[in-house]
């Protein structure tokens, strides 16, 4: 549904750069694939390359967390029959699932592209010092409108732009009953909704998982 976007995006794993580091004392290099920040005394994480924020993309299209969520959603709109023009059966529960991933796809791949004018990383990281609860759902929600760049906190710029004019721009294949202003900014409400959703799957997770027996069985 967004081939203009994605071909952007695609341009740009090869082409974005990573600022060139400054010298510093030898240390163990980070893994490559944990996207959980280093000790904050040590340091910011690596900034986002071109082939990360590609891996993003994907993963939060069609992650579990996203695909869960869409489940969620998909079941709660053919429950109450919003939109009607699908209906209440299965073959409406599958239309709006795949409405829903389209307008996640198309936020998805635009907030990766627009992401590299301000050098925005997208990714959630979680804080692996942070012990309380409260602070570190404090820290979900915080980085639903934050983004990180270069190890500063900024306005997830690229989000805003991504959630609201995708949303807009869906009204364009929508049915007829979901489109308009009000259905407009429930849906962006939804969005930034939805992005909270998987800042909590990154940051409880990984706990969740951790205490599961049958899943860390070697």
């Amino acid at each position: 549904m967004v081939p203009l976007p994605l071909l952007v995006l695609l341009l740009t794993v090869g082409q974005e750069v990573s600022p060139s580091p400054e010298p510093q004392a030898v240390t163990p290099a980070p893994s490559a694939q944990t996207f959980t920040p280093i000790d904050p005394t040590a340091g910011s994480p690596t900034p986002i390359t071109g082939m990360e924020r590609l891996d993003w993309t994907l993963r939060s299209t069609l992650g579990p967390a996203s695909l869960l969520t869409g489940l969620l959603s998909a079941g709660w709109g053919t429950g109450f029959d919003r939109p009607k023009e699908y209906g209440v059966s299965f073959s409406g529960f599958t239309q709006r699932y795949g409405l829903r991933l389209t307008g996640v796809a198309s936020s998805n791949v635009a907030e990766a592209t627009l992401g590299t004018i301000w050098r925005e990383d997208p990714r959630y990281h979680r804080d692996p010092l942070e012990e309380s609860y409260g602070k570190r759902f404090g820290r979900t929600v915080k980085m639903t409108f934050l983004s990180d760049r270069d190890g500063s906190m900024i306005p997830a710029y690229a989000r805003y732009i991504a959630i609201a004019g995708t949303n807009v721009l869906s009204d364009t294949w929508r049915p007829d009953s979901d489109r308009g202003p009000v259905n407009t900014i429930s849906r962006i409400g939804m969005g930034f909704g939805g992005r909270l959703l998987g800042n909590m799957w990154e940051e409880f997770w990984p706990d969740v998982k951790a205490r599961l027996p049958f899943v860390n069985k070697h």
